[in-house]
């Protein structure tokens, strides 16, 4: 490729990803060019004549005509480089939009589990860190915590502090089975008080926790089912 197609290639790629048209200077700064200015202005001139660039306004800078475009596709642009970008590309949409739709059945999942064990549940969600709970006020009601706010606020705080809660979690024996933690056996202080009944799911590839938190006077065996079924729905794909 010589000087000029590879002008021309530049003007081209700058001006698709900036809508603007591309000076002399633009052209030599940003692509390197180990020549003089005025001789990217003359190759610039040659490709203007030649009906491959133009320059829309008075002093601005040139822009690809048609048949600019028609040499750039057929002759210069590198389409096994841009192949490789696109199926970079797309793998990482269809990662993203995995994440997505897990995310979505995810917040469906936690939202009967509180529903059907009247306790927080609670997930964390592929992709990052975080740990999505519904069902504080579930806990909060309880007599054990109505009775005794100081243990009521410790839950919120812990719940509230994602780091805090994801150490814990972290730091618990957890995997496929459903676990169970009662008071003391959580580690950490401030939910002492609490039982927590956890599992790890996976699904596409991702992992991640899925449980209850409430109150150590809890129905451990129908929660117990409960999250066996609803890990079970979740990871088959299940309409939940």
């Amino acid at each position: 490729m010589d000087r000029k197609q590879e002008i021309l290639r530049a003007i081209v790629k700058h001006f698709v990803q900036t809508a603007e048209p591309v000076g002399s200077n633009t052209i030599l700064v940003s692509y390197k060019f180990q020549v003089s200015p005025a001789t990217i202005r003359n190759d610039m001139a040659i490709l203007e004549k030649e009906g491959l660039i133009y320059q829309p306004h008075t002093s601005s800078g040139r822009v690809p005509t048609d048949q600019g475009y028609r040499m750039y596709v057929d002759e210069i642009a590198d389409y096994k480089k841009a192949k490789k970008h696109a199926l970079s590309v797309i793998k990482k949409i269809r990662q993203q939009y995995k994440a997505d739709q897990i995310r979505e059945h995810i917040y469906d999942a936690v939202a009967l589990l509180a529903h059907a064990t009247e306790n927080v549940s609670f997930a964390t969600l592929p992709d990052n860190e975080r740990t999505f709970y519904i069902g504080l006020a579930n806990v909060l009601k309880q007599p054990e915590f109505q009775t005794n706010s100081i243990q009521a606020s410790q839950v919120v705080e812990i719940l509230e502090n994602n780091d805090n809660f994801r150490t814990l979690l972290d730091n618990l024996d957890i995997n496929d089975s459903v676990k169970i933690f009662i008071g003391k056996e959580n580690i950490i202080e401030q939910i002492q008080s609490c039982a927590l009944i956890v599992t790890k799911y996976e699904r596409d590839g991702f992992t991640g926790y899925l449980g209850i938190l409430g109150p150590t006077r809890m129905a451990y065996p129908f929660n117990k089912a409960i999250i066996e079924e609803v890990k079970s729905l979740f990871e088959e794909r299940t309409s939940l």
